[in-house]
Parts: structure tokens; C-alpha cells; sequence
């Protein structure tokens, strides 16, 4: 061709023009390649040099080895394309072998050359190289070398030396926004938070200008303390800065959501003007983790609106919502979107979906997903566990405590914890003490205050309040809320008032402003017809302004949630709903049903008991499921409350008379109701 007459001259500066130029198409620069070895320029080096450079643009460092390779006598500038080219490609390990053969064909590496091999050493967390080079350095004179010492800084930093990182830090005559960023980042993987901001806050006294990456840093570690008011302060300093990108951004929702500031989250979220899914799998998750799992499905949907596929961490708080309404057809829908064998390689995904299925009662579906996991670890066993104990099958959760031993896991914390909740529902107090009491002795494990409060929760159910409090006394640590409302919810089931009084006082000091101690405490003496008493705390409640939390309730029908409010007459369906449980409660009547109404905490007439009772918010969502799903459907509902007393015997008589299966999950536990019987055995 016309082409290769040109003379040598006019090819090598047509070759350079076009690799200045660059290529739209990786082949294009092997066309290039070709013709530097038919004009036999495949050994000048400065054109070898640009074809590796462009070779790594397109992330193919394989065919850079194959180029250098070929070199008959790389110079200094190619071994430091090739180490700087492959450290920017992930290849850590490489880029060492190419730094060891520089030094072998005696060419002494320089300040471009040393930062990258100290982030090879840091990502292959090799401190005795690492420490090598640092020496190398040092002879090398380029110790004063900013950016060879902002290197050492990083690598130090990330291996968990900061006393030299800090040394390091400290002698630096100059400090530009990298080093900062490289202590920071040092202080966040030794769980330094506050020193993180503090360092921050130093930084800009020494006016120094943070980039993106600073910021995200320093936001992270807001997050992790939960400082609202350090992060909000950040918020501002950005704003006034202008430093505003998709990272940034999506680590200020992050911190708004770990800080429980959802509102403000949102706030952020709504202007950006770019997301990723990084982005959304934050809002999903903090909507899902500060209780707002309505939220959290709301964005997941508005997620699938813009065509976004949803990852592991997207997954993860979609199923933790549907756990928490009892969406179970919607959490079948949403994990139908991840490919099986993926979900089922994924222990955390796996574990959010046997969570998802344990908390909608669907314990067999459960138990399927745990037989076909690819890999079990002791998170997932925990998870299996806990549901098991959940839904009564606690015999069930004692045998998949010895899959831990046998698969070598050791068991933690939460091991114990499901198994002692197992105990407390199923009322098993000489199975719990002996779990209790071999998790130090036998397995090692420290006993907190979790295991305490379930252990109390145990004891008190079982009627053993003067046990329960000597189990208190001795505790190693203070007592804290849910000790003393374990003891508390015991006193309510065997209407010990003057242990319930002594909890209370423990409980108003602990948490002065939490309505459910007051109220349970009302329960107690209405229970006991103790009226005056019970005025008195109601009256309490008033003068301190606090409101009693109100009770709802979900159930899912054809994959929309809906919410019920005690008394609620805002359901588009209400006089149909309210027809229903006027025949329901003419039904039950018929059938010897009178009305429990000790659990309606005032001294009213009986008959206004009676219409309180009957409107609570777990009878609506019942009446709702009853008229709106087929009559071979399980009803499926959710209490943000315990489930009373009156309401448990009315639904019990319901699952007989309408012949239905009725799943009711409340704070303490599940209710499996079937033919007028319930799987908790009238043991709450």
C-alpha cells in the first residue's frame, strides 16, 4: 500500500500524531502497534512508551506485559509506565515483580516511581516491603518529597501504624490536601472517629481546601459517631464550597440516615441532580433501618421507575421492610429480581430473605432457603435460629445450634440470644439457665445485657419475679430499660403490683419520657380494678406531656400494604370493614365470647369498653383481610405493639369460625392462630 513508502521519518511522527491523538477502538491502537514493528520502530522507546500508556487507558494491562515484553532494553520511563499503568489497574502484585526488575537492570527509582509502589505494598497490606522501600527512600534523598512522603503517610496509615503515619504526618514542611486525607483514612480503619474530625477541623485552620474525597471521609466518620450536629456543620461548609458530587452527596444522606435525620436525608437526595445506586441503596436502607418501611419500598419502587437494577445492599433493606409489614409477596417479587444462584451464594442476601420469610410467618420457606445456601456461616445460622425461636420451634432452634459446632463455627453473642428467646416464648426455664450458664463456662462468650434481659424476660413469665430481680442485682452492669421491662411485662402477666411499682421507678429514670412503662404499669392496676392508681399514672402522663404510642397494625393483600390505626376511619373500605366485625362480634358471642375489658386501662362504663375493644387496630386489618382475600388465603398481620389480651381470644374464635389461617406478629413474638388454637399457648 501507498502508505508504507512514506519515508521513516513521516511514519514515526505520523505514529506519534496518531497515539497523541488517541483511539476511540482498542484495535486501533494495535493497527498502530503493528506498524511501529513493520517500519522496525517496535524499539524506540519514547513510541513504546506512548502505545503502553494508551494501552492502559483501555484497561489492558495483559497486552502492556506482552508490549514490554518485547522490549529488548526498557528504559527508566517505561519500568515506571508499567508500575504506575498497573497499580492503576488493580495489579498490585505485578507492579512489584516490574519494581524488582527495575532495580535488577540498575535503574534507581524516583519520586513518580515510589507512591505507586507503597500502594501496592498497602493493598497487599505488605508491611516488611513496604518498610523496605520506606529505606529506599531515605538513600534515595526523596524522604522531603511531598508526594513520596504522602505515600509513606497512606501505607503506614492503612497497615494500623499511625504513632509513624502521625511521625511522618508531623515532620511534613508541607501538607496538601492528600496527606490530610491519608490520616484521616488511617484514623477511620483504627475507628478513630472523632479524632477524624478533629483532624478536619485542624486542616482548615491551616487553610487547607478539601476535595471530594476529605469530605466523604470526614462525613463517614460523622456517621459512624452518629454527631448530627459535626455533620451538619460539614453540610454547610459544603454548600459554601461548592464541593458537589454524586460521592459527596450520597455520603451526606448516609450521614443523615445513620444520625436518624431522615428528613434532612431526603432533603439531599431530592436535589441531586445525579444518582447512583450507591445513592438509592442508601435511602432504601436508612428508611428501612430508622423504622420507615413504607419509605424505604416507596423509594425502592421509584428505583425500578429509572430502570435501576438493585444490588446486595438495595436487596438487603427491601427485605428488611417487607420483614418488618409482612410484605410477603412483595418481598417474593422484589427477590425475584436477583438471580437465584447469586442470592443463594450471598450470605448476607441470604440471611435478609430467611429473615424476610421468618417474620412473615413462612418458617418452611425459610428453612428451604438455609438447606439451599451455598455457604453457611455463623450469621446465617444465627438467622435460622432466631426465626425458629420467633415462630415456636424452639426444639427446631436447639438442633441448628449444633450445626455450629459441627460445621466449626463458634458460637457468638447472637447464638445465645435466639436461643434464650426460644426459651422465653416457649417457657422452657431450665433450658434457659443452662444456656444461660454455659455460654461462659463452656463457649467462651461474655454475657451482655441482652442476654441478661432475655434471661429476666424468662424467669418473670414463668412467675419467678423474686429469681428475675436477684438476677438483676447481681448483674455485672447497670440494669438498663429492657431489663426492667422484662421484669415489668412478668409483673403485668402475674399482676405483682408492688414489684411492678419498684420496675417503674427504675424504668421513669432510665427513660423518662417512654409512654409504654407508664402504661404498662395503668395495665396492672386496671387489671387489678385498682382504678384511682391507675388515674394517677395517667394523670402523671399528662403533666409530662407524654403521649402514649399508638398501636397499628399492616397486613399486605395483593402486594399493597395497608395500615390500620386503633379506632381508624380513614381506610377507603371502612364501612365495609366495620360491617364485617359487627357480624364477626355477633358471631363470637353466639359462641360464648364475652369481652375482656380489664385490658381497656380506664374506669368507663363496660359498654364503652366493650366498642374500645373492638376497634383496635389488629381486628381492623383481620376485618379488611377477611372481605378483600380469598378464603383460602393466610392472613397475614403485623402489631407495632403487644397484641392484647381480648384481641388474642377474638381471633383465636375467629380462626375457628371463618375456618381461616391467621398470623399475627407483634413486638414479642408470632401468632400462629388455627382452628381457635394459637402456637404461643395463650403464653405471652
Amino acid at each position: 500500500m501507498a502508505v508504507f513508502l512514506v519515508t521513516p521519518p513521516m511514519v514515526w511522527q505520523e505514529i506519534k500524531d496518531a497515539l497523541v491523538r488517541g483511539f476511540i477502538a482498542f484495535t486501533q491502537l494495535k493497527q498502530v502497534h503493528a506498524r511501529l514493528m513493520i517500519f522496525h520502530l517496535h524499539q524506540d522507546q519514547y513510541l513504546l512508551n506512548m502505545v503502553l500508556k494508551t494501552a492502559f487507558n483501555f484497561n489492558r494491562p495483559d497486552y502492556t506485559v506482552t508490549v514490554f515484553g518485547q522490549t529488548l532494553k526498557p528504559n527508566f520511563y517505561l519500568y515506571n509506565t508499567m508500575i504506575r499503568g498497573l497499580v492503576s489497574s488493580g495489579c498490585y502484585a505485578q507492579s512489584i515483580r516490574y519494581f524488582n526488575l527495575m532495580r535488577k537492570d540498575g535503574f534507581l527509582p524516583n519520586n513518580f516511581t515510589f507512591p505507586f509502589v507503597l500502594k501496592s505494598c498497602t493493598w497487599n497490606m505488605d508491611f516488611r516491603l513496604g518498610a523496605t522501600v520506606h529505606s529506599l527512600i531515605v538513600q534515595a534523598g526523596f524522604d522531603d518529597d511531598v508526594f513520596v512522603k504522602t505515600g509513606l503517610v497512606g501505607f503506614y496509615a492503612k497497615l494500623g501504624r499511625l504513632d509513624v503515619a502521625q511521625k511522618l504526618f508531623g515532620d511534613m514542611p508541607v501538607k496538601n490536601v492528600v496527606s490530610w486525607t491519608a490520616l484521616m483514612g488511617g484514623y477511620i480503619r483504627a475507628r478513630k472517629f472523632r479524632e477524624v474530625i478533629d483532624l478536619f477541623k485542624k486542616s482548615l485552620a491551616m487553610d487547607m481546601k478539601p476535595d471530594s474525597f476529605t469530605l466523604v471521609r470526614v462525613l463517614s466518620a460523622c456517621s459512624q459517631l452518629g454527631d448530627l450536629a459535626a455533620g451538619q456543620w460539614i453540610h454547610e461548609l459544603i454548600t459554601s464550597t461548592g464541593i458537589r458530587n454524586v460521592f459527596v452527596n450520597t455520603a451526606l444522606v448516609d450521614m443523615y440516615s445513620k444520625c436518624g435525620s431522615m428528613e434532612n436525608a431526603n432533603v439531599v437526595f431530592e436535589q441531586m441532580r445525579e444518582r447512583d445506586i450507591v445513592t438509592w441503596g442508601t435511602m432504601v436502607q436508612g428508611y428501612a433501618a430508622n423504622g420507615f418501611p413504607r419509605e424505604a419500598i416507596e423509594t425502592f419502587r421509584q428505583m425500578q421507575e429509572q430502570n435501576m437494577r438493585p444490588d446486595c445492599y438495595v436487596m438487603v433493606g427491601v427485605l428488611s421492610s417487607c420483614a418488618t409489614l409482612g410484605a410477603l409477596e412483595l418481598g417474593e417479587w422484589a427477590s425475584k429480581m436477583i438471580e437465584k444462584n447469586e442470592l443463594l451464594s450471598n450470605p448476607v442476601m441470604g440471611t435478609a430473605l430467611i429473615d424476610m420469610y421468618t417474620k412473615c410467618g413462612k418458617i418452611a420457606f425459610a428453612l428451604d432457603i438455609f438447606r439451599q445456601m451455598k455457604e453457611l456461616d455463623v450469621v446465617i445460622i444465627n438467622a435460622i435460629i432466631s426465626g425458629l425461636a420467633m415462630t415456636g420451634h424452639v426444639y427446631a432452634a436447639f438442633s441448628c445450634f449444633g450445626l455450629v459446632e459441627k460445621h466449626g463455627f463458634k458460637s457468638d453473642k447472637n447464638t445465645f440470644l435466639g436461643l434464650l428467646c426460644g426459651c422465653t416464648h416457649a417457657g422452657l426455664v431450665d433450658d434457659g439457665r443452662r444456656y444461660f450458664h454455659s455460654m461462659s463456662s463452656c463457649y467462651s462468650v461474655t454475657r451482655e445485657i441482652e442476654h441478661y434481659g432475655a434471661m429476666v424476660d424468662l424467669l418473670a413469665r414463668a412467675g419467678l419475679l423474686d429469681e428475675a430481680l436477684e438476677l438483676i442485682q447481681s448483674m455485672p452492669m447497670k440494669a438498663n430499660s429492657i431489663v426492667w421491662g422484662a421484669l415489668l411485662g412478668g409483673c403485668r402477666l402475674h399482676k405483682d403490683t408492688q414489684l411492678a411499682e419498684l420496675a417503674l421507678k427504675q424504668l421513669i429514670e432510665i427513660e423518662p419520657d417512654n409512654s409504654a412503662n407508664f402504661v404498662l404499669l395503668s395495665n396492672i392496676y386496671s387489671s387489678n380494678q385498682k382504678w384511682h392508681e391507675s388515674e394517677s399514672i395517667r394523670s402523671l402522663m399528662k403533666q409530662r406531656g407524654i403521649l402514649k404510642v399508638k398501636g397499628y397494625s399492616w397486613i399486605e393483600v395483593k402486594g399493597v400494604v395497608h395500615e390500620f390505626l386503633v379506632g381508624d376511619t380513614t381506610h377507603p373500605m371502612t364501612d365495609s370493614i366495620y360491617r364485617k366485625l359487627f357480624e364477626l362480634e355477633k358471631e363470637i358471642r353466639e359462641a360464648g365470647y364475652v369481652p375482656t375489658t380489664e385490658f381497656v386501662l380506664f374506669n368507663i362504663e363496660e359498654e364503652e369498653k366493650e366498642h374500645l375493644l373492638g376497634c383496635h387496630s389488629e381486628k381492623l386489618a383481620l376485618a379488611f383481610g377477611l372481605i378483600s382475600m380469598n378464603a383460602d388465603a393466610v392472613i397475614r398481620i403485623v402489631k407495632n405493639l403487644r397484641v392484647c389480651g381480648d384481641c388474642h381470644t377474638v381471633i383465636k374464635l375467629i380462626s375457628k369460625l371463618t375456618r381461616r389461617e391467621i398470623l399475627v406478629r407483634d413486638t414479642n413474638r408470632f401468632h400462629h392462630f388455627v382452628d381457635g388454637k394459637c402456637s404461643c399457648g395463650d403464653y405471652w
